[in-house]
């Protein structure tokens, strides 16, 4: 008899919990490939094809499309096709029925007889049996291979009998089979290849996912399991899902169901409601982010009014002579790098220890993130070492960006790895806004839009082409004469751009 997989959502880049299953590729009864593309899932930064890791027929789909699935949950169950064929059972001592599936076992990496093996050791059988896998990559997610083509044994039936009653094994190894996929971390060890600590984790209730190895590269280990099991914090974190009942009785949480059940009518305000929108997706981890970026930094604003005139000169200029010309955002943003080179302290992070001790954290480059409104929401892919390109390379680069995130189809790695933003709010036609920083990053210039305003030139008054650059900073990283400095920085390479260009 064949045994059904299960194959649990993985987690997509970027430890996201959650993802939109926006549509199946695949029906239950088809049959299937590994690698095969089974789902289209949306998560908070892209949309994304899920390839399967299994082989064989579907046999159920957890979901439907519309529903938000947790990481770490059924995503498919597939029944391979002709997995017993070749397979010897495996006998009882006593002679008994074989008890076990006809699938094979997966090598353990410690047991009751052998004991522990070195760390090193676990993490080259966890790579033994990732090289099994195919080798495709879903945003540094590595699938695992058929089960015909993984390295596997048996243990001696004897020990078999011995370790465990063969009435349990098969449900043990399901249940071990699901944690296994549960605790991988993509682009990493990061997971448990014990049967033994994976069956002690079971046994007491340890959750795997929680737990950071001590192992090499993160892998899990049997005194990781132990010190959770006898760690006095786990007890409260267990506890924690029954402590909203007393709040039953408090009046806020009766007024709110109360507004609820009053024929679609606010209890608030008196009025109908019309519609409830589900906060999720993009929508959720912009607010998420957003959040975060008010609560934790002491942010700062300010802004200077620029003659773009100069810049608009020079672009009219170059396309005078036939050339392709970079989009005013390039040449600013070619601006913005220089001025980080000059200004390092608003290309960095902020990170807290555990001891609530704090550090500042620099980079050797750039990744300049561009703020792009989409149908999504607004998502903020970036230019990986800015630094490193021409204005031209800037706008062929921010071009493409800014289309595969109208697409949906920027990676977590593009969406999540900026050190600085670069907002144009201009292209909507205001002036300026107090932007609210890229948590984790430290500052976030905006760019309204460029309008004839009077200006004072050489004494006198005439038109010129204004526009309004604002800089919010956090700080914490460094006080407002830095932040002056470099907005007047990019504010005097606007002004007078052939000076600048020539010089960088």
């Amino acid at each position: 008899m064949s045994e059904t997989r299960v194959f649990l959502l993985p987690d997509l880049g970027e430890g996201l919990t959650e993802a939109e299953l926006v549509s199946w590729h695949v029906a239950v009864g088809d049959s299937i490939e590994v690698d095969q593309p089974i789902a289209e899932v949306e998560t908070a930064k892209s949309a994304v094809e899920v390839p399967s890791p299994y082989a064989g027929i579907v046999a159920e789909l957890h979901g439907k499309p519309g529903e938000t699935l947790d990481v770490g949950k059924p995503l498919i169950s597939v029944t391979p096709v002709g997995s017993g064929a070749g397979a010897a059972p495996v006998a009882a001592a006593d002679g008994a029925a074989p008890a076990e599936p006809v699938q094979p076992v997966v090598v353990p990496a410690e047991t009751e007889l052998d004991g522990p093996k070195p760390a090193n050791a676990e993490a080259e059988a966890y790579r033994e049996e990732e090289k099994a896998g195919s080798g495709n990559v879903l945003i540094g997610y590595g699938t695992p291979g058929g089960h015909a083509a993984a390295k596997r044994t048996r243990l001696p039936k004897a020990s078999l009998s011995v370790l465990e009653p063969a009435e349990t094994r098969a449900a043990d190894k399901a249940a071990d089979d699901l944690t296994l996929l549960r605790t991988r971390v993509p682009g990493k060890l990061g997971a448990v290849i014990s049967p033994l600590v994976r069956r002690m984790a079971r046994e007491h209730g340890v959750d795997l996912g929680e737990l950071h190895g001590s192992g090499e590269s993160g892998l899990i280990m049997r005194r990781d399991v132990e010190k959770a099991i006898s760690a006095p914090v786990v007890e409260p974190s267990e506890t924690k899902p029954a402590e909203p009942k007393p709040a039953a009785t408090s009046p806020r949480p009766t007024v709110e169901r109360a507004g609820s059940a009053t024929q679609g009518r606010d209890a608030r305000t008196g009025l109908t409601i019309s519609t409830r929108t589900p906060v999720r997706g993009v929508r959720k981890v912009v607010a998420a982010t957003m959040s975060r970026s008010r609560a934790e930094i002491p942010e700062a604003t300010v802004w200077v009014d620029v003659d773009a005139t100069g810049l608009m000169e020079l672009r009219k200029g170059m396309k005078a002579g036939g050339a392709a010309v970079p989009g005013l955002l390039a040449f600013i943003a070619r601006f913005v790098t220089a001025g980080l080179k000059k200004y390092p302290e608003l290309n960095t992070r902020i990170e807290s220890a555990d001891d609530g001790s704090q550090e500042i954290v620099g980079f050797d480059g750039v990744n300049l993130g561009i703020a792009a409104q989409t149908d999504r929401g607004l998502v903020v892919p970036s230019v990986r070492s800015a630094e490193k390109l021409s204005a031209r390379e800037l706008d062929a680069e921010i071009r493409r960006l800014t289309d595969v995130a109208r697409e949906g189809k920027a990676t977590p790695t593009e969406l999540g790895s900026g050190t600085f933003t670069l907002n144009n709010y201009g292209v909507f036609g205001v002036d300026g806004s107090a932007a609210i920083i890229n948590h984790p990053e430290v500052a976030i210039l905006g760019v309204g839009r460029i309008i004839d305003k009077p200006w004072v030139v050489n004494g006198e008054l005439t038109v010129r082409k204004v526009t309004e650059l604002t800089l919010t900073f956090d700080h914490r990283v460094c006080d407002g004469g830095t932040a002056a400095g470099f907005l007047r920085f990019v504010a005097d390479a606007i002004e007078n751009p052939t000076t600048l260009l020539a010089d960088i």
